[in-house]
């Protein structure tokens, strides 16, 4: 059974509301994906993404913060899909509308039934940065394993002979899933430098061997080795996408596997 500290109990009712909202929102462009003319489809994304701003808002300033791997999954949906909309700002063939709206859906539900647990009054000034750097890494991967997928999919249309559904050219999917690779990996990068330097300001205590250190450090090497292959042996395709994917499956381990372990199957804090 899950305790209360960390289930449903720590969502306020303002907070289901939005939450609700949200979910219904994302969920009728996914459910009437095929029915819905193209117009009507972002307008609903838009208010979708809009209501889920306000859910995370709340989450942070209306009631007690809480975090865990729920929340932080919610910043990372929400955060692909503020890139999505940047996307078709300047791609208006980007098609990917369905699998976000069923991804951002997902996402608000389970940061409500799964909200965390509190922060700390007397934890670090710096500690929302370095969340801040940690889930921005989160997005802009995500966002790269979103555009790999669609390359993939590119990539069995033209094998298949069929045309890609008005969607974007491989190639530059390809060049935008690496942008995210090389910008993910960055922030990536700062953010286990400062847990390694600062971990004693950040967290009370210095830098700890364990499962969410060892699964990051893995998946900081497994996106180094992709960027060092892409550069120097022109990695891509299958076979990048592969890489890719292992180093996602790695980092989402590291921060929201470890958190989903301690807060409901153990059912305390992380």
């Amino acid at each position: 059974m899950l305790s209360l500290p960390f289930s449903a109990a720590g969502t306020s009712p303002v907070g289901w509301a939005l939450t609700i909202a949200a979910a219904i929102a994302y969920a009728i462009p996914a459910l009437a994906a095929r029915r819905m003319q193209e117009a009507g489809a972002r307008i609903c994304l838009r208010l979708a993404w809009a209501l889920h701003a306000l859910t995370l808002a709340w989450a942070w300033l209306g009631e007690m913060p809480r975090f865990g791997f729920a929340p932080a999954l919610s910043i990372t949906a929400w955060l692909v899909l503020t890139v999505y909309a940047v996307e078709q700002q300047l791609y208006p063939q980007l098609r990917s509308r369905l699998l976000l709206a069923a991804l951002g859906s997902m996402a608000v539900l389970l940061a409500a039934l799964f909200p965390g647990t509190p922060l700390h009054v007397d934890a670090s000034p710096w500690l929302p940065l370095h969340l801040a750097l940690g889930i921005a890494s989160y997005g802009l991967f995500a966002a790269a394993v979103v555009h790999a997928a669609l390359m993939n999919r590119a990539e069995r249309q033209m094998r298949h002979g069929g045309s890609q559904d008005g969607g974007l050219p491989l190639l530059t999917l390809e060049r935008l899933t690496f942008r995210f690779v090389g910008a993910g990996f960055a922030l990536l990068t700062a953010t286990l430098a400062a847990g390694w330097l600062f971990g004693e300001q950040l967290y009370g205590k210095a830098w700890v061997w364990n499962h969410k250190s060892v699964f990051s450090l893995l998946s900081w090497l497994t996106f180094a080795v992709l960027l060092v292959g892409r550069e120097r042996f022109g990695w891509r395709g299958q076979s990048a996408v592969r890489v890719l994917y292992a180093g996602a499956i790695l980092l989402l381990l590291a921060y929201a596997g470890s958190r989903f372990v301690m807060e409901v199957l153990l059912g305390r804090a992380a």
